[in-house]
């Protein structure tokens, strides 16, 4: 995938700092790598501690609890995240490491089969959903359902209001853990103690929101934007088959060019200046991940690709106390991608391609997909 023109290098380079209007809140956009990495760092002064308000836009309308560990602070949020951890521990298992090696072949023999294949629905989706069912130690049969919601997971319910299909799924899941106790994740959490007491049921429903919410959009845009750049540069595919070691530090420049989830939000408590800007007490600002990865002040010509870029100190997993939980499991799926391309892949030819764009008001960057139909051609 082509970069597209970095919407916030003006802005970057002048003042640090764009502000955009959400939801008629208007947010500071926290813009420069350093600047960034402070704020992340600053939990005090940048608060999480903030319902439904750390996602921008926020989801009110979307759950009707706080997605933990995320919507927290240290150290509640340091207790919070420890209790699921191991699960997502579990991308560093041998097991699941060769488990998801056989599905990302079996997804690839499937395109090989066919003339074409859309990849965000046919490919990225269900190998994202596949993928999960290890991840939560759960049977791969609750993929097919998760795979029928469609791309995003925040659909249309009961009344209009979005969201209701994932709670009245995890409801059933934590209702079946509390009769039936397993292995899995929502068992864990049914058994799990917080401060000497059992999770309630909002705290265990606001793990698993994040785990659904967080984890899916994210992975699948980062599979179809590899796979197209993949077919848009074939030189890359043969630069990595030369050197398959590369593939890890492809992996890390990929996921620095892409940086599927644009920025977060945090609240300050109390009245603060931002590069200059006034926040008042409970305002929001943005830290724009995707902003900091194409610093030209860290990042020597970061509109360029550049598969063996060393150091790579990218935000796209963000930084600090809140750091991705769910790296470890984005950085399996995507090196196990890049080493079967390496092996099987001859080529890959786009046939038709439907940039996703994220349009706010003083912005618009491409993120991912809406649909991108490939053909792959295994290797002779």
């Amino acid at each position: 995938m082509t970069p597209s023109p970095d919407p916030f290098r003006e802005a970057r380079q002048s003042t640090g700092l764009l502000t955009c209007p959400f939801q008629g809140e208007n947010i500071p956009m926290i813009l420069r790598h350093e600047a960034v990495r402070k704020a992340a760092r600053d939990w005090q002064t940048y608060s999480s501690d903030a319902p439904f308000r750390v996602p921008i836009p926020s989801e009110e309308e979307f759950r009707r609890m706080r997605q933990l560990p995320i919507e927290t602070n240290p150290p509640e949020h340091t207790a919070y995240r420890a209790i699921v951890e191991p699960f997502f521990r579990r991308a560093r298992d041998p097991e699941v490491i060769a488990q998801v090696e056989s599905l990302v072949d079996a997804a690839l023999t499937d395109a090989f089969s066919r003339s074409q294949l859309e990849i965000v629905r046919e490919f990225a989706l269900p190998l994202q959903s596949r993928a999960l069912t290890l991840l939560l130690n759960v049977p791969m049969s609750e993929a097919d359902l998760w795979i029928r919601w469609g791309v995003h997971v925040f659909r249309d319910g009961e009344a209009g209001r979005k969201g209701v299909a994932l709670e009245n799924y995890l409801s059933a899941r934590f209702d079946q853990a509390e009769a039936q106790p397993g292995a899995d994740f929502f068992s864990a959490l049914t058994q799990a103690t917080y401060q000497g007491r059992c999770l309630t049921r909002d705290e265990r429903m606001g793990f698993a929101n994040l785990t659904f919410a967080g984890g899916r959009d994210t992975i699948i845009h980062t599979i179809s934007s590899v796979l197209a750049h993949l077919a848009s540069h074939p030189a890359d595919l043969d630069f990595l088959r030369q050197d398959p070691s590369r593939i890890v530090h492809a992996s890390e420049e990929f996921f620095r060019v892409i940086s599927p989830l644009t920025h977060i939000g945090r609240v300050c408590p109390q009245a603060t200046g931002v590069e200059g800007h006034a926040v008042p007490a409970d305002g929001r600002v943005s830290l724009c991940w995707a902003s900091a990865n194409q610093d030209a002040a860290v990042f020597e010509s970061p509109e360029e690709v550049r598969l063996d870029r060393k150091p790579n100190p990218h935000l796209a997993f963000g930084f600090g106390p809140h750091l991705c939980i769910g790296a470890p499991h984005a950085r399996l799926i995507l090196r196990t991608l890049l080493q079967k391309c390496v092996e099987r892949v001859g080529s890959l030819t786009i046939l038709s391609a439907e940039p996703g764009v994220e349009t706010q008001a003083v912005y618009q960057r491409i993120v991912g997909y809406d649909a991108l139909t490939l053909r792959l051609t295994p290797r002779d």
